[in-house]
């Protein structure tokens, strides 16, 4: 099924159903409809989000700006879906991206199978506090990736986040959490995933990925999920922190970035190492102001790329850390500011890439929360080896 054969199907379906349910339909950010079988034995969410991004960029050096260039576009475009089927216990969730920048990155190294699934998978809640994830959905990594892009605290996701992650995969996870006291929460999640990457129809390359994920909330739970939502909408009433930490090993991986980045293609196929990534991260929130603060780490058995003869391929493991620490204040009328500080550090020895330190400003004015919000920031990034970069970006979203 192509995509404009899923576009004309949905459009038809919210059309016939919006016109029999006008007077039913969900309040704003609510979702485009919500049913519930008549035997209450299933149920499903609709909701359609959009951003619209313009960028300026510039060239720096000592003597000023040069090199001006800019691009307007939809940055996302998602339909999404969500429910329970059969029982309450047993959920799922389907998102499809329909943007250029949602659907990008097909090849034949995956089939060259069209990217529009994002999230497909189910969650059965099989015992007490235990769940068991499959499908395709994000893997348990570092805080900033999990957050959706729908709740970021500045227009788009850190350097650290676009070096680091490791994003989406085919797999199974099974969660659990339990109480240390009345407010102290812990919670656990194991990961088994294919190990590379989303939509991906031509088998398994290389070997698999293995994720696991610690999380403590000594303070109690956050209001509305908040410990997963960029900057303090809530404006919580009593301090409250979330500490995590994640590990995740790719055995024999083919990409540069564990699951992520580009294929290491050599003389006899694909070149295999094991990558390994280690991530911590933190988020704060007390009466409107919040900090989130992430560290990461990776490594591989052997970075360098190289064909059956041992001559490198050119394509290199991205090794090295990343420091990311953001934090807000939300203020009277809903109006935030707030700051990021971005730290790259490859090895240089073996990438041949310096330290990027990016520094960023941001102003965002939530007119129904992160459903309809406007927000805007300036980035300066100072790149070591190479030219420095000044960029300004407006978006606006809009969460049906």
């Amino acid at each position: 099924m192509n995509c404009k054969t899923i576009l004309t199907s949905v459009s038809m379906f919210v059309l016939l159903y919006t016109h029999a349910q006008q007077t039913n339909a969900p309040k704003f950010g609510k979702g485009i409809f919500n049913l519930v079988g008549k035997d209450s034995t299933w149920s499903m969410k609709m909701g359609a989000r959009m951003q619209f991004l313009a960028t300026a960029e510039w060239d720096s050096n000592k003597d000023g700006l040069y090199n001006p260039s800019s691009s307007m576009l939809v940055r996302r475009a998602r339909l999404k879906f969500n429910g329970f089927a059969f029982s309450p216990k047993l959920k799922y969730k389907i998102e499809l991206g329909l943007s250029n920048r949602d659907i990008s990155g097909a090849s034949e190294h995956t089939g060259n199978a069209p990217r529009y699934i994002l999230d497909a998978f189910i969650k059965w809640n099989f015992h007490q506090n235990f769940e068991l994830w499959f499908g395709q959905t994000k893997l348990p990594g570092n805080r900033e990736r999990v957050i959706s892009s729908a709740n970021m605290q500045l227009v788009d996701r850190s350097l650290l986040n676009k070096r680091f992650n490791i994003d989406r995969d085919m797999g199974v996870q099974l969660r659990h959490h339990f109480n240390l006291s009345d407010k102290f929460i812990v919670r656990e999640a194991l990961a088994f995933s294919q190990g590379e990457g989303r939509n991906v129809t031509v088998g398994n390359l290389g070997g698999h990925q293995y994720t696991a994920h610690l999380e403590f909330l000594p303070f109690g739970k956050f209001e509305g999920k908040g410990d997963y939502v960029g900057g303090d909408l809530k404006r919580e009433q009593t301090p409250k922190l979330a500490i995590g930490m994640s590990y995740d090993f790719n055995n024999n991986a083919v990409k540069t970035r564990s699951n992520q980045g580009t294929y290491m293609v050599n003389d006899e196929g694909y070149y295999q190492t094991n990558i390994s990534t280690f991530f911590m991260d933190a988020m704060f929130k007390y009466k409107g102001f919040s900090f989130m603060g992430e560290y990461s780490y990776r490594n591989a058995k052997d970075p360098i790329a190289k064909n059956s003869d041992g001559t490198p391929t050119g394509e290199i493991v991205q090794v090295g850390s990343g420091l990311n620490l953001q934090s807000g204040y939300l203020f009277a009328k809903n109006w935030e500011v707030s700051s990021r500080f971005t730290n790259i550090s490859l090895d240089k020895n073996i990438t041949g890439k310096g330290t990027e330190n990016q520094y960023t400003l941001g102003l965002s004015k939530y007119i129904v929360g992160h459903k309809l919000k406007v927000q805007t920031d300036i980035s300066y990034l100072d790149i070591a080896t190479a030219t420095n970069q000044l960029m300004y970006r407006l978006q606006v979203d809009i969460h049906l």
